[in-house]
């Protein structure tokens, strides 16, 4: 059966417009799809198979495109037919589901029309994720609802030597550098990543996951290693009953601890704790008890345990900070903020790893950064010496499965190589 379709190129910017088209024969019975301007969009030809979004399309057209900035749902309805009434009635129907205003630019949408005469809109697509999408059914009954995409995971292994950073040693493996985050998450109580050293190696058995064969992202990490110092630090993840899963090491002990090694995932050390340091300021020696972690301004700072906060205000040398009270050992101060985030209060409790705040440079400070000070029965300490308390570990009546899920991970574990082992001689 023969088809003809008319293809439109959108060419120019702005107001200016030029569209130019030729026809297209098909000679299958399969259908293809069929392109037509979407108000400004940028237009994305793709093949049509019998079923898109749970709905059968082999009797409509399907056009594909991205939203731009400042575009709105009737710049993309209107040319398809759909009235500015029945746009209205739809925005209201489907405002129990989805808000229309949460439209973003950069996210895609499809469009399936009627292949008679009237083409006519019969569905309006929105991706709001790679998996998840809304669907728009804007026949006579307009019935909004959420869709969501099978997604497929597939287990894989990476290695690296660190040379300079965990980030680029990734990148080097050929490796998804959001792995660096999900390892940094992982491994974020008991290593302190400040202090990686060229040399340290890592080995990581992970999940990668794919929607209709496009990977979308790095999933769980199933086990890893990470050798720092000569010492392994060994992580399975590990799900007690009906218990949330965590990581732990082959003794069966948390990684976790009460504290985080730092209130921020990325940054530097400017300044550590010191009993006489020089301060770029007062231009004096002094005593520095507390470490410098120097980020742009704005950048998230996190409550390095659970707490209650304590103190929330604006001090002359702290500018805006926080004060946490952990137990009664442990307290925790994050000065310098930028400002204090939304119902930071004396009284409020806070979570481990909660956003207290933002990185800035108020109070005496010479630049953005948070200056974090740790206290041990009253008395500030060096937390990076301290010997932090871990989470319980495995519960006695799981330890023995614990054992034999090691059985299976840890030799799986073992036998990926790294980079320099994998060009030796056989």
């Amino acid at each position: 059966m023969e088809k003809k379709h008319k293809l439109y190129l959108l060419l120019g910017a702005g107001a200016l417009a030029l569209f130019s088209f030729f026809t297209l024969q098909q000679h299958s019975d399969q259908p293809v799809a069929s392109m037509a301007p979407l108000g400004n969009a940028e237009i994305v030809v793709e093949p049509v198979s019998e079923v898109a979004f749970g709905i059968r399309v082999d009797t409509l057209h399907l056009h594909q495109a991205e939203f731009k900035p400042n575009q709105f749902l009737a710049d993309v309805l209107l040319p398809h037919h759909i009235s500015y009434p029945e746009i209205d009635r739809l925005v209201k129907k489907a405002k129990p589901v989805f808000d229309v205003r949460k439209l973003a630019a950069g996210k895609k949408f499809s469009i399936l029309t009627a292949q008679d005469s009237t083409a006519k809109a019969h569905y309006f697509i929105y991706e709001s994720s790679a998996t998840q999408y809304v669907v728009f059914d804007l026949r006579d009954t307009m019935r909004i609802y959420k869709g969501e995409r099978e997604v497929e995971v597939r287990e894989a292994t990476s290695a690296g030597v660190i040379q300079s950073s965990l980030y680029e040693s990734l990148l080097a493996a050929e490796t998804s550098p959001a792995l660096a985050m999900e390892l940094a998450n992982m491994y974020a109580w008991s290593v302190d990543f400040y202090r990686i050293q060229k040399g340290d190696r890592f080995k990581v058995i992970y999940e990668q996951r794919f929607v209709e064969g496009e990977f979308i992202g790095v999933g769980a990490i199933k086990a890893a290693v990470f050798q720092h110092k000569s010492e392994d630090f060994y992580g399975f993840y590990y799900q007690q009953d009906s218990l949330r899963g965590d990581y732990y090491d082959e003794k069966g002990n948390s990684l976790r601890k009460a504290f985080l090694q730092a209130p921020l995932k990325y940054s530097r050390i400017s300044s550590g704790f010191s009993r006489r340091r020089f301060h770029p300021v007062q231009k004096r020696y002094k005593s520095h008890l507390g470490t410098d972690y120097a980020a742009p301004k704005g950048t998230p700072i996190m409550s390095v345990g659970d707490g209650t906060v304590v103190k929330a205000g604006f001090g002359r040398f702290n500018g805006n900070y926080v004060k946490i009270r952990h137990n009664g050992t442990y307290s925790t101060q994050y000065l310098h903020m930028s400002k204090i985030a939304s119902g930071m209060k004396p009284g409020r409790v806070v979570r481990q790893g909660e956003v207290i705040g933002y990185v800035g440079s108020t109070g005496l400070a010479t630049g953005p950064h948070v200056c974090f000070r740790f206290w041990k029965n009253g008395k500030q300490v060096n937390h990076r010496a301290e010997k932090l308390p871990a989470s319980k570990p495995i519960q006695e009546e799981y330890k023995a499965d614990y054992l034999e899920w090691l059985e299976v991970w840890k030799p799986k574990l073992d036998q990926v190589t790294f980079p320099e082992e994998e060009q030796l001689p056989a």
